[in-house]
């Protein structure tokens, strides 16, 4: 099957206390579509780019891995972000980002397109939102979609308007992946288990929650699953969510809509703790490097995915 990432690529400038920058290639659609690449999947970007260093820098991190490359227009830099790490590794940004978007017809894939993520700053940034969404309903008779908020504060806007947006897009999706703190972000206050399903009301068949170091969730109609955090040292959390997201639709890759409906107990503790194994992978090393099938299926091996917990209905 082949997959179609739609998003921004952008050029992560990490920046540590008492150290140089350092540049690297980042986005959040941009990592997703590297991690399934990495992991042998056939993946088109359709994004933007600039013909700059940063661009360049990209274009070569993405194509390297095998991630071919739809461009719907250029900017006039290639779009980027300051990460400013803390003591424990822990990631804030400040971006230098437009996203002007224009996608009439859909990018030309080897094969026909199966499945469409969406997410981050593409998906709610006037005036390429727009675009994003249109091709992904354009798209969705045919494939199955996923959506990752990875909300930036900065970025957002008013929160009501920017909780709009962002649900609009989860009802477009038949997969949401969101980190606690978009949750906290979106909905102060509220349990990550109501907004999930809530969020399951407006169309999806799943919603995952990541939560760092205390693990991840699984919430369906049926079934509420849980998984602890593989015990890693952290170097940086940079791109761990992006890891997370490409080793879950690998592992999800070929069932329709009616198959994520029907995922168990058993397949969703299997999903958590594969994708928790991905995570844990990348925040080990500096930067969003995503592990290949060999070092996933290494991570796993070594018990990487074997703490997970469950409950729910069965």
């Amino acid at each position: 099957m082949s997959f179609l990432v739609i998003g921004e690529c952008v050029a992560d400038i990490v920046r540590v206390p008492g150290a140089a920058d350092v540049v690297h290639p980042g986005g959040s659609p941009a990592n997703v579509a590297f991690g399934l690449a990495r992991l042998g999947r056939e993946t088109t970007l359709l994004t933007q780019l600039a013909d700059d260093p940063a661009g360049r820098l990209v274009s070569g991190h993405l194509t390297g891995a095998g991630v071919r490359l739809a461009l719907g227009g250029a900017p006039d830099r290639t779009p980027s972000a300051v990460v400013s790490l803390d003591e424990h590794g822990r990631a804030a940004y400040a971006f230098d980002i437009a996203w002007t978007l224009t996608a009439g017809e859909p990018p030309a894939t080897p094969h026909p397109v199966r499945h469409v993520h969406l997410g981050s700053i593409a998906a709610v940034t006037a005036p390429g939102a727009a675009a994003v969404l249109a091709l992904t309903e354009r798209l969705r008779s045919a494939a199955t979609v996923s959506y990752d908020p990875n909300v930036r504060p900065a970025l957002m806007g008013e929160r009501a308007a920017a909780v709009a947006r962002v649900e609009r897009c989860v009802a477009l999706a038949d997969l949401v992946k969101a980190s606690d703190e978009d949750l906290a972000w979106l909905h102060p206050g509220e349990p990550a288990e109501a907004v999930a399903a809530r969020w399951l009301d407006l169309g999806p068949a799943v919603v995952l929650v990541t939560r760092g170091g205390d693990g991840s969730l699984a919430v369906t109609r049926e079934h509420t699953v849980t998984a602890a955090a593989p015990p890693v040292e952290v170097v940086d959390t940079v791109g761990a969510g992006d890891s997370f997201m490409s080793a879950v639709l690998d592992a999800l890759a070929g069932r329709d809509r009616a198959g994520l409906a029907a995922l168990g107990p058993a397949e969703l503790a299997g999903l958590l703790a594969g994708a928790g194994a991905a995570a844990a992978v990348t925040v080990s090393r500096s930067g969003a490097r995503p592990p290949d099938r060999a070092e996933l299926d290494a991570a796993l091996s070594s018990g990487w995915g074997g703490g997970r917990g469950r409950r729910g209905s069965e």
